[in-house]
């Protein structure tokens, strides 16, 4: 309700301070939103009900028909499925690099490119980007640049002093961090912020006021929850390398690992997340290590106090750049649980896997 003529007509002009329409102005979701501007070091950040509605927000309100894409080839599933089927029906071109090109992603750019779209570590197969050269080139080419940063978090990568333009997270995972929320945010510069809340406001997509409540309740522990997960994942990472079973880890935390040196120069920290090739095995005998584990469950939504396993066919992301890990590959999120527990449940699998 209004008080006077002078606050329906702010209101209808957009300036209105205040609660409108049940969905703009929520306090909760309005300190949500300049917690994480204040975080990643943006202009402003839009809350939404889920990390994929983000990322969809975020393409269609900075793309038209007739622009070009540039996504890199490690990018979540769900993001290339929105761009192959609805952003190309839109009349947007996609097009994808190789994510470890670095500056040589100047040779993927056209004259129409609109957008560059970066995700790093890539979340299921984990290449570490050089996304500063990637924004180089972007931004003398007059494109923008777009990154999945839900892997590192803000407190583990600081998208906007590394180029990026829009940062996007699924806050569902470690924002949360209990498994009882979904929330996406998008933390835009100044330039991008007009554009992308325009969109924000006239697709209805507002985060309600609960769910911002639990999103700000998650910030308050995401420090140190992410230490605990970095501390346990590189604990199993550790074990998991001098196994017989295990071909290679890719954590791009532990020493050692692909991605570790570009890791080590852009990022302030790490996550639970992270993947194991192992050596070449009959499918059945993984999954016989897999159905038996007590505390790894099996699911995909990481980011909670609950360690998850998935066994991983990346040949179903159709890639262009294919990506062959040699034997069967699994993706773990270590949780918060103690992590000698967490080895006793690998152990008794590879003994399954042995058979």
């Amino acid at each position: 309700m209004f008080d006077s003529v002078a606050e329906l007509e702010a209101a209808e002009r957009g300036e209105f301070p205040g609660i409108t329409y049940g969905l703009y102005g929520l306090p909760t979701v309005t300190d949500l939103q300049a917690a994480m501007a204040e975080l990643e070091g943006g202009y402003a950040a839009l809350a939404v009900p889920s990390g994929l509605a983000a990322i969809t927000l975020a393409l269609l309100g900075t793309t038209r028909a007739g622009d070009h894409v540039l996504v890199t080839d490690a990018v979540y599933g769900p993001t290339r499925r929105f761009c192959d089927d609805q952003l190309k029906r839109f009349g947007v071109e996609v097009s994808y690099y190789d994510p470890l090109a670095g500056v040589a992603v100047e040779r993927e750019f056209r004259q129409n490119t609109r957008v560059v779209f970066t995700e790093s570590p890539g979340s299921l197969t984990f290449e570490v980007q050089d996304v500063p050269a990637i924004a180089e080139v972007a931004h003398a080419k007059g494109a923008l640049v777009m990154l999945d940063n839900t892997w590192a978090t803000p407190l583990g990568f600081p998208a906007f002093a590394r180029g990026a333009d829009v940062s996007l997270h699924a806050g569902t995972k470690y924002v949360g961090g209990h498994s009882d929320v979904l929330v996406g945010l998008i933390t835009c510069n100044e330039a991008t912020f007009p554009a992308l809340h325009r969109w924000w406001t006239e697709m209805g997509v507002a985060l309600s006021s609960d769910d911002a409540l639990l999103a700000l309740r998650g910030l308050r522990t995401l420090a140190v929850r992410l230490e605990r997960h970095t501390e346990n994942a590189l604990t199993i990472a550790r074990w998991l390398r001098e196994r017989p079973e295990v071909q290679e880890v890719i954590f791009p935390a532990l020493p050692g690992s692909r991605g570790h040196e570009l890791w080590q120069r852009d990022f302030s920290g790490a996550c639970g997340l992270f993947g194991v090739i192992l050596k070449p095995v009959a499918k059945a005998r993984v999954d016989a290590m897999l159905d038996g584990l007590r505390l790894f469950r099996m699911g995909w939504s990481w980011g909670g106090f609950e360690s998850l396993i998935i066994p991983a066919n990346v040949g179903r992301a159709k890639r262009t750049f294919p990506w062959e890990p040699g034997g069967p590959y699994l993706r773990l999120h270590v949780g918060l649980e103690s992590v000698e527990d967490l080895i006793v449940d690998l152990e008794a699998g590879f003994a399954r896997l042995r058979g």
